[in-house]
């Protein structure tokens, strides 16, 4: 296999990462993105602008490729838009990567050569990933030593179902319906100016679009914004304000809570959504509020309640995912929303994001499952060290050369639990969570 190469899913920003990283190590990638053009997910929310700024931003491998060519970094401290970082960063680096990458290519799925899931044995190591690809000329075959998948979950999105699946009638009502953060301010504007939307969801893309909606709504008489939180008002975080350690993300949450508190938006909390109808020119969206069945009227919603990964075409790759966070058992407790809100998760890298499918990864935004708030930082981390041990170096892949801020928040809605028999003594770690 050693004349095999490595497969990376995705030319997203970690994706690209991960190319310049087995590159920098000898190790020949190869790049496969369904969209036209490289980072087609990241050209989706261009319009927003991140709150990372570009020192967080830009990988180390990747910048020393890009200074080969006498690129100029933007200025460390600037905060990039979504096109802005595809401009002057994504697009040089995939110009410098050259014929590693094929756009117009999407893997629909893989398997090791000649062996399906069931099959066990010494020789099942051995073997080269079988990846099947669909393309403009039709369906095609790449062999690989190892895959990387950086797919991403922007083309999942969460519903806006209280169940965790659709809501009877939302997929129906699709048309009116934008997931994520559509450019109300843009392209979008004349599907939100003068017009009533319930915005579902409480995390940074509920807030960017609500905030949005605001600006429109002093532009625009007539336009209302409903905001519509599954929990009581109480237990929404809005994130660490002044504490957090990237200030952009800690001014958008007190932004966010500004304009609730303020009545410039006018918040349901909880609203359990179970149905959405259509009516005259608009919805009606029922739910369950303080155990009272209500229908809200909006023209549109917008429903950012996160994402989650699409696993279809991993159906034959042996992988080892909590069943709640759907991230390896390993990285799992780091973010699982249920055990604490901290943004901030430690480094970590090929030993947390090890499957049982040798020579198999989920890298990036896909590695978090279900869980919410990732830093592009942490990916660039996550393949530097995959890439370090697929080349063989086991001291450089255990090695940590990342620094994080924190979120300035951590909190839990679980109640402290006694230590069980036997349990070992707390450990201090270095997370921002303090001791564990």
């Amino acid at each position: 296999m050693t004349n095999l190469p490595i497969a990376v899913l995705g030319a997203g920003p970690i994706g690209l990462a991960a190319a310049a990283h087995l590159r920098a190590r000898g190790l020949r990638p190869l790049v496969l993105e369904a969209g036209p053009r490289i980072a087609e997910s990241v050209r989706q929310w261009g319009h927003v602008r991140m709150f990372s700024p570009w020192r967080f931003n830009i990988d180390s491998a990747a910048r020393a490729l890009l200074e080969a060519r006498s690129w100029t970094p933007p200025a460390p401290e600037d905060f990039p838009s979504g096109a802005e970082l595809v401009a002057r960063y994504l697009d040089p680096l995939a110009e410098a990567l050259g014929g590693d990458i094929r756009t117009g290519t999407r893997v629909t799925g893989m398997a090791r050569r000649d062996m399906g899931r069931l099959r066990d044995g010494a020789e099942r190591d051995a073997a080269p990933f079988i990846l099947h690809v669909q393309t403009a000329q039709g369906e095609d075959s790449i062999e690989a030593a190892a895959v990387l998948d950086c797919t991403g979950t922007w083309s999942s999105p969460n519903p806006a179902g209280a169940h965790g699946l659709p809501a009877l009638g939302e997929t129906a009502q699709a048309t009116r319906i934008a997931y994520g953060i559509p450019d109300v301010l843009g392209a979008a504007r004349s599907d939100y100016a003068g017009r009533t939307t319930l915005v579902v969801g409480a995390g940074h893309s509920a807030m960017n679009a609500v905030l949005d909606l605001v600006t429109l709504a002093r532009q625009v008489p007539g336009t209302r914004i409903l905001w519509a939180f599954r929990r009581p008002l109480g237990a929404v975080n809005f994130g660490g304000g002044a504490k957090d350690g990237l200030a952009a993300r800690g001014d958008l949450g007190a932004r966010a809570q500004g304009l609730v508190e303020s009545g410039a938006v006018i918040a349901l909390a909880p609203f359990l959504i179970d149905r959405v109808a259509a009516q005259v020119g608009g919805l009606a969206i029922t739910g369950r509020q303080a155990e009272q069945t209500v229908t809200i009227q909006a023209d549109r919603m917008i429903v950012a309640t996160g994402f989650r990964p699409d696993l279809g075409l991993l159906r034959e790759v042996r992988l080892a995912l909590d069943p709640a966070v759907e991230a390896t058992p390993a990285l799992a407790p780091l973010i699982d929303p249920n055990l604490h809100s901290c943004g901030t998760v430690r480094p970590h890298g090929e030993a947390e994001l090890r499957h049982p499918e040798t020579g198999f990864y989920i890298a990036g935004m896909k590695s978090y499952g279900r869980a919410p708030t990732f830093l592009l930082a942490t990916g660039h981390e996550q393949v530097r060290s995959i890439a370090a041990h697929l080349a063989g170096d086991t001291a450089a892949a255990r090695r940590v050369e990342l620094e994080l801020p924190e979120t300035g928040v951590c909190s839990t809605d679980r109640a402290p639990v006694a230590p069980s028999c036997g349990a070992p003594k707390p450990v201090k770690v270095t997370t921002c969570c303090g001791v564990a």
